[in-house]
């Protein structure tokens, strides 16, 4: 098996973000961790992924900061695992994807969940970028830009 090349040094934000969260699992762990899972027979339950999956993918979240686990709050032997604030920072990156998902991936008329504002219940409005001063930035109308030490 190849070994996995750290990308934690690139230049580049993105690749060091992927570095800690860029696989499939992790992101869905985050995702129902977001939803509220705290124990590991949830997490497996929700994902249908192997123990030994879960349990390599929950101690690479803890290690890089994003989870940590702590005893259970219903005072059980089990143990809870918890986002980190750097955890929670990535509530933003789930709703992107999930938007885009939601806006790229279904039929209209196919069934799918939907990110919803827990005071009103209406969905969630989609997430745009903007510029400083407050306007609307499309793809185009932005580079990336290095800054020196």
């Amino acid at each position: 098996m190849v070994k996995r090349v750290s990308l934690s040094h690139a230049p580049c934000p993105v690749a060091r973000a992927l570095d800690v969260i860029g696989d499939w699992w992790s992101l869905l762990i985050i995702r129902d961790a977001l939803e509220g899972v705290r124990r590991f027979s949830a997490f497996q339950s929700s994902l249908g992924i192997a123990k030994g999956m879960l349990a390599t993918r929950l101690r690479a979240l803890i290690e890089r900061g994003i989870m940590t686990q702590a005893p259970a709050s219903d005072g059980s032997a089990y143990k809870d695992y918890i986002l980190t604030p750097r955890g929670r920072a990535l509530h933003l990156v789930i709703a992107a994807l999930r938007q885009w998902g939601e806006g790229e991936l279904y039929d209209a008329d196919e069934a799918r969940s939907v990110l919803v504002d827990t005071r009103d219940a209406l969905p969630v409005a989609p997430l745009i970028l903007r510029s400083a001063d407050g306007r609307t930035l499309d793809w185009s109308d932005t580079q990336v830009q290095r800054l020196r030490d």
